[in-house]
């Protein structure tokens, strides 16, 4: 998303009581809804008589709704609001989570843009709308127009689940196709940019009936400062490097720092820095030497000419394993024991090949004749990684810091590497580090500040917490912070460990439960289980107000975290697991219970 300069606004000439119900007013709408409030409001100042009547004239506008984990499905559905707007179409904007479910039943028009999570799960801020729709309590819908796009990855088994879901389960109701389901995986723009071209068109074609949009004045926006973003990164110099796991451990984890100065980014704690990552050279040799090609050798691919080793260094896909790739592969080498793992009777074990394997593994297990155009042509475009951001830019200004555990290890006496891990823990002092800022709208610290806070972030997820402790103690807030951490061994891993300590010092953070795995002398033991141990604590800091957080592995962690987390709300809330869960839910609806999972 394309970062918005906003004015410096002066000093309110309203008091807090009326800005209060000014953001009441307007909170909901998109930003068609709130230019057109805008420039209502422009011509009341200007003494000009506004036609709030006009707005009335685009009876059935199109509703674009997002749900989305990591902002790509924010992104897209942008982009396609801003076209049809350009187009001069009625068209309203809404996070999953804020659209008024109510409103369903009157829909005209829908375009519905969703990823998918994990193993076929929707993301949090869908979770509410996704069951509405396909639960007993969906109406019918026999006027609705829709269409949707899925967004989901293809090294998991359940890839676009969730768009596949809502598609059916829309036409199940009784609405009529606006344009087919569109299924994109990482390389998100190679199916979004087509399926939006098409849904654009007969969106224009299902509204032309429709009365134009109300005409306002026109608002010239504020140049942007933050000329930076996802397509044009800014080129961050490494200010530290640092591992901060002991020598002897057997994983690499560091911590960067990397400068913003001059760049204009802003970011709020909870959001994530995203990194265009260069793959490792020693990679993209495995490559040319398992396929006898040359890296030398020019390969033209839509409209681009590239030396094949920057094709494969800088622009293709080399550490993830995805369906798509795996399926060419069997073709290219003729392997039916591949082409076998892509039938459904076989979906474990090709849930296993995808979560363990990378697509080198594959070239040296099944050799294939690869031809350099159509191995360019096959692998997926490099994307960028997200991190999540490990300060707060009130403690540490023009800088952005990231916690980084290092994919790197042996596969058969081969290495195998992280692209981005890899080329960050490589990056050197002043080196430029292509990275932009994703916005977590979902994943923000309470805007009352003396409301309490709950931290659950073993491993790497502790990196938004350190943000968070930090905002924290610049804010002055009054809430309590309580953090639970868990890592394999106390005397190796356990990640700022000097700053936790001084932040229960100066009181910045006032609990701290941990738990290792690993450590020598000690039991094992897990986050979930210190989330049992003070179940009666936690149970009543969310009853007195508190907002949790969880952030780290979404397969094993989150799942057993929300686990614990329901059994402690049964035991001390006195409640069924049934009501536990839908206790949990309300909080997660509420935006008290926010994750950051990956």
């Amino acid at each position: 998303m394309n970062a918005v300069a906003v004015p410096e606004l002066a000093a309110p000439a309203l008091d807090a009581g009326k800005i209060a119900l000014l953001g009441k007013l307007v909170d909901g709408l998109g930003p068609a809804e709130l230019y057109w409030v805008a420039a209502w409001v422009a011509a009341r100042a200007e003494g000009r008589a506004p036609a709030p009547a006009a707005a009335s004239q685009a009876s059935s506008p199109l509703t674009v709704v997002y749900g989305s984990q990591t902002g790509n499905a924010r992104r897209v559905a942008e982009r396609l609001v801003k076209e049809l707007e350009a187009a001069g179409l009625p068209v309203r904007l809404l996070r999953a989570d804020a659209y008024p479910q109510r409103e369903l039943a009157q829909e005209r028009h829908l375009v519905m843009v969703i990823s998918t999570q994990g193993e076929g799960e929707p993301p949090d801020d869908a979770r509410g709308l996704v069951e509405f729709i396909t639960g007993k309590r969906a109406p019918k819908l026999p006027a609705l127009k829709f269409a949707v796009l899925g967004l989901g990855d293809s090294s998991y088994p359940q890839f676009c689940a969730i768009g596949r879901q809502l598609d059916a389960r829309l036409a199940e109701l009784g609405g009529t196709r606006l344009a087919p389901l569109g299924e994109a995986d990482v390389d998100v723009e190679t199916v979004a940019a087509p399926w939006a071209a098409q849904a654009l068109a007969l969106a224009r074609e299902a509204l032309k009936a429709e009365a134009p949009a109300a005409r306002v004045p026109a608002l010239h926006a504020v140049p942007s400062v933050a000329a930076h973003d996802r397509d044009r990164p800014y080129p961050a110099a490494v200010l530290a490097n640092q591992r901060i796991v002991a020598r002897d451990d057997e994983r690499d984890i560091r911590h960067l720092e990397l400068s913003l100065e001059g760049a204009g980014l802003r970011y709020e704690p909870g959001d994530a820095v995203g990194v265009w990552p260069v793959n490792p050279p020693a990679l993209v040799a495995q490559w040319l030497d398992a396929l006898k090609l040359d890296g030398e050798q020019p390969v033209t691919h839509a409209g681009r000419s590239l030396p094949l080793a920057q094709w494969l260094g800088r622009e293709r896909e080399l550490t993830r394993l995805g369906r798509g790739w795996l399926a060419a592969h069997a073709e290219a080498a003729g392997d039916e024991a591949l082409r076998g793992l892509l039938r459904p009777e076989h979906a474990v074990e090709l849930a296993a090949v995808l979560e363990r394997e990378q697509p080198i593994d594959l070239l040296r297990r099944h050799p294939a004749a690869w031809d350099a155009t159509a191995l360019v042509a096959a692998l997926r475009p490099l994307t960028p990684r997200l991190y999540s951001i490990a300060s707060s830019q009130a403690a540490v200004g023009e800088e952005v810091h990231l916690t980084v555990a290092v994919v790197d290890y042996r596969n058969q006496g081969e290495q195998r590497w992280g692209a981005a891990s890899a080329f960050l823990a490589a990056s050197e002092e002043d080196a430029g580090v292509p990275v932009f800022i994703e916005a977590n709208e979902r994943f923000r610290l309470p805007q009352d500040s003396s409301r309490d806070v709950i931290m659950i972030g073993p491993g790497t997820g502790v990196a938004p917490f350190r943000a968070f402790v930090q905002h924290r103690r610049e804010q002055g807030a009054r809430g309590r912070n309580w953090l639970f951490f868990g890592n394999r061994r106390f005397s190796q891993d356990f990640l700022y460990q000097v700053e936790w300590q001084q932040a229960l010092k100066d009181g910045s953070l006032h609990r701290l439960d941990l738990a290792f795995s690993r450590e020598e002398g000690l039991q094992k033991t897990y986050v979930q289980q210190r989330i049992r141990e003070q179940g009666r604590e936690l149970y009543a800091w969310l009853r007195e107000g508190a907002h949790l957080y969880v952030c780290g592995d979404a397969k094993h962690m989150a799942r057993d975290v929300h686990a614990a987390l329901i059994e402690v709300i049964a035991t001390h809330g006195a409640l069924s697991s049934e009501d536990a869960s839908a206790w949990l839910a309300e909080l997660l609806q509420q935006g008290r219970y926010a994750r950051d999972v990956y």
